[in-house]
């Protein structure tokens, strides 16, 4: 790996940094490449070089953010109660980092335009989320672990929304939402195992 290159990385690691920030500040669209370019200390044609669009870096805030998820919490493990433990630990891991859910929220709420840029990805995100906690419900009752007349597919549904309009809720008054105890008691009241 060259100097070059690696100094190339850790700039677009940068900007991508500046650009969260940015969007959770200022939201998607009332911040601009200018502004971002700013914050990291070069000229807008520099950051061009790295993201021509303001599409491209909000893709590239939106997958970092994923990523950072996935790896941290394991989302990946099969389906089961580990996958569930999983979200209440990113739950966990979002109410020691508001930052970032500030910014998710934003960017979710702007993004429900046809036409947001980040339309596409949240319309994905959200069906994934969705199968891999309804995936989860169903090996669940096939063991007998989910009560008797829960809808797995409904109890998927319902889970990631309460676990998104939690974080709304808790970042416009935190300390009278308890996130991750909600969420906790949904899941325990679906269960016939302790969670």
């Amino acid at each position: 790996m060259t100097g070059g290159y690696l100094k190339g990385r850790i700039r677009r690691e940068d900007i991508i940094t500046a650009a969260a920030a940015a969007y959770g500040e200022l939201g998607y669209h009332g911040s601009s490449l200018r502004e971002i370019a700013k914050r990291v200390g070069i000229s807008h044609a520099g950051l061009l070089y790295y993201f021509p669009t303001k599409e491209a870096l909000l893709a590239a805030v939106l997958e970092r953010r994923d990523a950072e998820d996935s790896e941290r919490e394991q989302l990946t493990v099969p389906p089961g109660l580990e996958v569930l433990r999983h979200f209440v630990a990113l739950a966990e891991h979002n109410v020691r980092h508001p930052g970032i859910v500030d910014l998710y929220s934003r960017l979710a709420a702007e993004a429900v335009a046809p036409d947001h840029p980040a339309h596409d990805y949240f319309v994905r995100h959200y069906r994934a989320a969705r199968a891999g906690v309804h995936e989860s419900f169903d090996a669940l009752a096939a063991r007998g672990e989910l009560r008797a007349g829960v809808e797995p597919g409904l109890a998927a549904l319902t889970f990631i929304a309460l676990m998104d309009g939690l974080q709304v809720q808790w970042l416009t008054v935190p300390g009278d939402v308890d996130l991750v105890g909600s969420l906790r008691f949904y899941l325990q009241n679906l269960l016939t195992v302790p969670l």
